[in-house]
């Protein structure tokens, strides 16, 4: 129980529910309720699919091209401090202004909620993991994950009532400070195993 506490808390912080919210609830402000709620459930899927193929599929694409997991440590801790820091700061990672609900899968899904940093992270993972149980637990967790972050963006208008704005983004930039240290564990982890 514990494997999967940990890595869904985990997750929870890297997929930033309160950051998402606030960037789908601008990026759908124009929009009919109907409208919104369809945006959502796209943007859902696609987040969804996308952290389930990283974990799964990024084995074998260090396999193809030739890059140690040391490397991609490093590579992945250092690019989710930096998506960190923008978050601390306020900087979005797209522009927020769209038309219709194209935005859903790009670029509300890929690259905002499912960022480079967590497409590394979730890489990471599922190479790091041996054994099926322990894939599976790891898995579960991570689509709990994934799932939270879809009943983010279901009950987005609910939320931005219940906390208000102020809260929600005093709570995006504590995610962004607990993914910092996150980040520099990954980071340091790739030091140390680099040979």
């Amino acid at each position: 129980m514990e494997p999967f506490l940990n890595t869904y808390v985990k997750m929870f912080f890297l997929l930033a529910p309160f950051f998402g919210t606030s960037i789908f609830l601008k990026m759908s402000e124009a929009m009919t309720p109907q409208a919104r709620r369809r945006a959502a459930i796209g943007a859902s899927c696609s987040t969804l699919a996308a952290i389930t193929i990283c974990f799964f599929f990024g084995k074998l694409l260090f396999n193809m091209l030739g890059i140690t997991l040391a490397a991609f440590q490093i590579g992945a801790g250092t690019t989710l401090f930096l998506t960190s820091v923008m978050l601390v700061l306020g900087i979005s990672r797209q522009p927020v202004s769209s038309q219709g609900d194209d935005f859903a899968v790009v670029p509300l899904s890929l690259p905002i909620i499912v960022g480079p940093g967590t497409i590394g992270t979730l890489m990471v993972w599922g190479t790091e993991v041996s054994g099926f149980r322990e894939q599976m637990t790891m898995f579960a967790a991570i689509l709990c994950g994934g799932l939270t972050m879809a009943v983010f963006l279901l009950l987005a208008e609910q939320i931005k009532k219940l906390l208000g704005q102020k809260t929600m983004t005093v709570l995006t930039k504590l995610t962004a400070l607990i993914l910092t240290a996150l980040a520099a564990q990954i980071v340091f982890t790739g030091i140390h195993n680099f040979k």
